[in-house]
């Protein structure tokens, strides 16, 4: 593993990116200011949400307080595969599209505020840590976008390696890696993982100039990855061989290591039917819980020596493995075929204390802040379900069109999310 240190410039982006801080200061009062005045009258934005309608480009604004919805947005593009970050105020929300839309909503006025196509194929994106910049990962063409979080305008092109020894693209230029894993971190950094390269950046924005730091040879395609609730360890998941790579953000220094190194080899697996997204982690504790790739199993990790400690067998190959906020509870929903189904382990025992089967095609599931509620997409039944999470009482249904994505907007104040 080779770790170096470069420094992006960009002459032509760093006016922008030094005006947009500018900019953003003198616009945050007047923001403030219009922010209650809706057409409905005083309104908060601590207890709203967006949910991803995938199949017709919308998004439904919600209220998790009064369990209900208050509009749809739609226009925001091809949603197959979206993802949400939110305003430190919490009134905006950032949709990252298939597309490479990025569209700003806004959550008071029930409306697209701006939308931009940043690229022909993206994969998500993150805020900084002070609320001023939007990035986006990027499959094609392989980078980082990062744009002024007020103005959506283009403050730096941070271009993904190029890969040198693969067909070119169709008009003759290079292809260059695809970026996936794309969190952010204290300190106003972004980290990211090159799928194509191997390899993990950091993008450092706390200087006028941006510093890369780059970590090579990984490990093989890095597929998605996630960060702690407490921003120190950033994992990336192999899709090329069994394991994962760590990145100490605390002692970056060490350079990336390997943890469950060959976890699952000589079982036979069954087919894989969809990976799993890492940031579905639940970090209860000492431990973590990790959806196992091709088995029917929850793994449990020692997050002090990475190290597997168990395993807890389920109903299917786990896709979104997610604890509740007080971690007593960890929740887990399933892949096809059996995307009927979630199961509810209790961390105290590890072990299983509850099935429920909500409908085909439950895809995602969501906190309210302090956890007393858990809503779940079921895609299939069209509809959203919210569920006492003590007594897993069913308490309401509420109508959605191919609902995917739940996204509250305390997210706005967690590191990763």
């Amino acid at each position: 593993m080779i770790k170096t240190k470069t420094k992006l410039f960009i002459s032509l982006l760093l006016p922008l990116f030094v005006m947009s801080c500018q900019q953003l200061n003198d616009t945050t009062t007047a923001s403030s200011a219009s922010m209650a005045t809706v057409q409905t009258g005083l309104r908060a934005t601590g207890d709203l949400g967006l949910v991803i309608e995938r199949a017709t480009g919308q998004v439904k604004v919600v209220n998790h307080s009064n369990k209900d919805s208050l509009a749809e947005i739609d226009g925001l593009g091809d949603l197959s595969h979206a993802s949400i970050v939110y305003s430190r105020d919490q009134r905006f929300g950032y949709v990252f599209g298939r597309d490479g839309g990025l569209t700003k909503v806004d959550l008071l006025k029930s409306k697209i505020d701006k939308r931009v196509i940043q690229s022909g194929n993206s994969i998500g994106g993150a805020i900084s840590q002070d609320g001023k910049f939007v990035a986006v990962s990027n499959y094609t063409p392989g980078g980082v976008k990062i744009f002024a979080s007020d103005t959506l305008e283009l403050v730096a092109d941070i271009p993904a390696t190029e890969l040198v020894n693969h067909p070119r693209n169709k008009d003759g230029s290079i292809k260059r890696s695809k970026v996936v894993g794309l969190v952010d971190a204290p300190g106003q950094k972004f980290v990211f993982s090159l799928f194509d390269s191997h390899e993990i950046w950091i993008a450092d924005l706390s200087k006028p100039e941006i510093e890369l730091t780059k970590y090579t040879d990984i490990g093989l395609n890095p597929y998605d990855a996630l960060i702690s609730p407490d921003g120190r360890y950033y994992i990336a998941g192999l899709f090329g061989e069994n394991g994962m790579a760590l990145l100490d953000l605390w002692s970056p220094e060490q350079g990336v290591k390997r943890i469950l190194d060959g976890y699952g080899k000589g079982e036979k697996k069954l087919p894989v039917y969809k990976m799993p997204h890492l940031e579905g982690w639940a970090m209860a504790g000492n431990f973590a819980y990790v959806p196992a790739v091709g088995l029917h199993q929850v793994l449990i990790i020692d997050t002090q020596t990475w190290q597997q400690v168990g395993a807890i067998d389920v109903h299917g190959q786990p896709v979104f493995v997610m604890a509740q906020p007080d971690n007593r509870q960890v929740w887990v929903n399933f892949a096809f075929p059996l995307n009927d189904t979630i199961q509810v382990i209790d961390t105290k025992n590890q072990s299983l204390i509850k099935t429920l089967t909500p409908g085909p095609g439950v895809l995602h599931m969501e906190f309210t802040p302090r956890g007393e509620h858990v809503w779940m997409s079921v895609r299939d039944s069209n509809e959203i379900q919210i569920y006492n999470s003590q007594n897993f009482e069913l308490l309401k249904k509420l109508p959605a069109q191919s609902p995917s994505g739940i996204f509250f907007t305390n997210r706005a104040h967690q590191i990763g999310l």
